[in-house]
């Protein structure tokens, strides 16, 4: 049985699709960022980075339970224990791999970053909103280019679309303007179709749209002292 350590964001959702996709059973651990449940210890002992999603494995390769943080790890893990979503060839490997790290070290910084001041930020810095929404839109422009002429990011569909797709489908969110972007509108709409990542996508699906407001407590928990300070 694995846990999975959960909450409804672009991050977490990779992990649900994934797991839906692959069939996969699953034992749903909630882990409220809002109030601090990433800085409890026995989380902190399988993500040292306080960050979810996270998963522990019962079944690891050598007997013993295998615990995993940072979702592209995730994805690759399962994909390659499951053989399905990666290629067993180099060449498709490496593909799906580039676009799999274009994600981790690129789209979700960024587009993070950019949901961040557009969204969260209290004070509202015209400078760090026309940064991140600049190079959210230069992103944008990189996939959508790349899907010319092709239905998925890499060959047939795979964790790199995984890993993309969560984040560039709350483009409200960042200041986009889809129609500028057609082939990956294109996309959205192709994923938003299978019946596994409409399933992944609904997990805790209630709590991912709670719109009230973040109190001090939990701005603090999220962003601020008590996010820099739980260590």
């Amino acid at each position: 049985m694995i846990d999975l350590y959960y909450w409804p964001t672009p991050n977490g959702w990779k992990i649900s699709i994934l797991f839906e996709e692959l069939g996969l059973d699953y034992n749903l651990i909630p882990v409220n960022i809002r109030e601090g449940d990433q800085f409890k210890p026995d989380f902190l002992k399988i993500a040292p980075n306080n960050r979810m999603p996270a998963v522990v494995d019962s079944d690891g390769a050598d007997g013993k339970p295998l615990s995993i943080f940072e979702s592209g790890a995730i994805l690759l893990h399962y994909a390659e224990k499951h053989k399905k979503f990666i290629p067993a060839d180099e060449r498709g490997r490496n593909e799906v791999l580039q676009w799999l790290f274009f994600q981790m070290g690129n789209v979700g910084p960024m587009l993070g970053q950019c949901h961040h001041f557009r969204n969260y930020s209290v004070e509202k810095l015209d400078y760090a909103i026309d940064r991140y929404t600049r190079e959210t839109t230069r992103l944008y422009r990189v996939v959508d280019k790349r899907l010319t002429g092709r239905d998925y990011i890499a060959g047939d569909y795979s964790i790199a679309d995984m890993a993309i797709f969560p984040w560039m489908r709350i483009w409200k969110n960042q200041g986009q303007d889809i129609e500028e972007f057609p082939r990956l509108a294109k996309w959205l709409d192709r994923l938003h179709e299978r019946p596994a990542v409409r399933a992944g996508l609904k997990v805790m699906r209630d709590e991912a749209r709670q719109k009230q407001e973040i109190t001090e407590e939990q701005r603090s928990v999220m962003f601020g002292d008590i996010q820099f300070s739980a260590h």
